[in-house]
């Protein structure tokens, strides 16, 4: 009996088990094999949108898509029956765009065919439609042919304002990993506001959700999805003025910004010297890029992020900030004579026969070293880096372009964590003049003038919705005034350094020159050679920063010439004339 009941609970049991198993098959595991025979008969599709414009403040294009044709062909080409098939289409394309070859179509056509591909090989990407169009119904009758529309970016302006906009390239395989639009538009942002907003510039893939047969063929849309099509951009320059810029800089090496004092936006900027970018998106060769980036003044660096340089006397006004910052008498005058002796170093003035008594507003309107070298040793470094700190430097400014550098704002614990060195009084003495370690970016730069022309530091930006509300500095308003009365002597007042290069101008204006030594002077060295007297590579680069009008700031101009010697005669002329066009376009009110 025990035996029976035992058969009996082990049939029931097995019963249960075999009622479960069909239960899951039947109805709990129905979605999820409905779901993967779908898969079987519905194709999703992806589109990527044209990518987006980039245009001036006045609506001018600066970044385009130039329409065109693809031709890709059938796979499964490469046997030795279908081989002549293979050779006769590529002769065909060959004779009607010889700028391509046989052999080279050929050789991509078996890289990327294989017997899994079931997806036409592309073999050319981009043919402009004007030469395309009268052989469309040619191409498009072929069978063994696909023909395809297609864009190719194109920057109109050539190489003006070429690192500010950027450019595309061809997605790698580790762009595509990261961003998978890219995948399907085969391009993405490089470099400038191309990369810096490449998210916004691609726009949003749509799709398809088509319904198959077995051989692949499209029955019905069962789902579609659009691509997005808000996906320009407005920046904030003014093509007019950052083309007259680019003509009036020549073949000069360096950075220009002109900036709105107020709310950061550039209204032109450019690195000097520009390349075009359009060489990007159609395949650079080795000899263009052997020039490139052999060329000493090294057009690959964007200078005004990434150039970093010695501030020389622009780097004073904050400095004489940092010294009244930290109870320097605001009416002090120091005898300066032609040179400061620290030990057995002497430290010259730039003025061989020196200034005499100075003050506050003589030592910027004439760029005084040695009141710098004497206060500097007063205040000391640490406070100075604090001060200086607050106006931007040694930061980044959050400017809207990729890998932003940040330069050196020295002091004793920069040193020695960077060195493992003590600091010493001899630096601190240079550091107060923009020379030693003291590294900026001709950004900083602006942005700083911003800040001594308003009291408050702006984001500069490139982007027309990219405002940001400018940071506050705590700064007493009277040191303020005395430092801008002294930048309106340097471009106004007899003796300062700017006047007679900027006389030109008819917008009165303040500012500041600086010359910033590249190469060292020796201490045996009692009269310094002239800067035109010097080799090309081992003058001076010369800066001038300025802000206009003197009695109601609107706009900033920053200059560096790269080993252009005198800041007021290198920069002056273009300085009075950029000022000129503003007054012309209806800038400055």
């Amino acid at each position: 009996m025990k035996r029976l009941n035992f058969i009996i609970l082990f049939i029931a049991a097995m019963a249960l088990l075999l009622l479960a198993r069909v239960y899951f098959l039947s109805i709990k595991s129905n979605t999820y094999y409905e779901e993967l025979s779908k898969q079987n008969y519905i194709k999703r599709i992806y589109e990527a949108p044209s990518r987006g414009i980039i245009e001036d403040r006045n609506g001018v294009a600066l970044a385009i898509n130039n329409l065109g044709f693809s031709l890709s062909v059938k796979p499964h080409l490469r046997s030795y029956k279908n081989q002549q098939i293979l050779e006769e289409l590529c002769e065909t394309i060959v004779q009607y765009f010889p700028e391509f070859s046989k052999e080279e179509l050929i050789k991509k056509y078996l890289k990327l065919d294989s017997p899994y591909r079931h997806t036409y090989v592309q073999l050319i990407e981009y043919i402009p439609y004007d030469n395309f169009f009268d052989k469309y119904t040619l191409f498009n009758a072929m069978e063994n042919i696909k023909v395809e529309s297609a864009v190719k970016r194109y920057y109109p302006y050539q190489n003006i304002a070429s690192h500010i906009i950027g450019y595309v390239g061809k997605a790698s395989r580790e762009d595509i990993q990261e961003n998978p639009v890219s995948k399907y538009s085969g391009i993405i942002g490089k470099n400038g506001l191309e990369k810096f907003y490449n998210e916004k510039l691609q726009g949003k893939l749509g799709y398809k959700d088509v319904k198959v047969n077995a051989l692949n063929k499209h029955l019905e849309i069962l789902d579609e999805k659009e691509v997005s099509k808000d996906n320009n951009i407005q920046t904030t320059l003014d093509i007019e003025l950052q083309s007259f810029i680019h003509d009036e800089f020549g073949d000069q090496s360096g950075a220009i910004v002109v900036m709105n004092a107020n709310d950061g936006e550039i209204l032109a900027a450019g690195s000097f010297p520009e390349f075009d970018n359009n060489i990007f998106v159609n395949g650079i060769t080795h000899k263009q890029w052997n020039e490139l980036s052999s060329d000493f003044n090294h057009p690959f660096t964007n200078k005004l992020i990434n150039g970093l340089y010695p501030p020389g006397s622009v780097w004073k006004m904050g400095v004489a900030l940092a010294f009244l910052e930290n109870n320097v008498d605001p009416d002090i005058s120091l005898y300066c004579a032609p040179e400061m002796k620290l030990g057995e170093r002497l430290f010259r003035d730039w003025k061989p026969e020196g200034h005499g008594w100075t003050n506050f507003r003589k030592a910027i309107r004439e760029s005084v070293d040695v009141f710098f070298y004497k206060l500097s040793l007063k205040v000391g470094i640490d406070e100075m880096h604090q001060t200086l700190n607050k106006y931007g430097f040694g930061q980044k400014t959050g400017i809207d372009q990729v890998n932003e550098f940040i330069g050196v704002n020295p002091n004793k614990e920069w040193k020695k964590k960077r060195y493992n060195k003590p600091w010493y009084m001899g630096e601190t003495v240079i550091s107060s003049i923009g020379q030693g370690y003291v590294l900026v970016t001709p950004m900083q730069v602006a942005r700083y003038t911003a800040f001594l022309a308003t009291g408050n530091l702006p984001t500069p930006h490139f982007f027309k919705d990219g405002y940001k509300e400018p940071e506050k500095v705590d700064v007493n308003p009277a040191h303020l005034k005395m430092i801008q009365r002294g930048m309106y002597d340097v471009t106004n007042k007899e003796g300062g350094t700017a006047r007679w290069h900027v006389r030109n101008s008819k917008v009165t204006m303040a500012g500041k020159t600086g010359t910033a030594q590249v190469v060292s002077i020796p201490q045996s060295e009692k009269v310094r050679m002239k800067e035109h007297e010097l080799e090309y590579y081992h003058r001076s680069h010369a800066w001038l920063t300025t802000y206009a009008p003197y009695d109601n700031p609107q706009y900033v101009i920053t200059i560096l010439i790269e080993h252009g010697g005198h800041g007021g005669s290198a920069g002056g002329d273009i300085t009075a004339k950029i000022y000129n066009k503003l007054l012309e376009l209806g800038y400055i009110k």
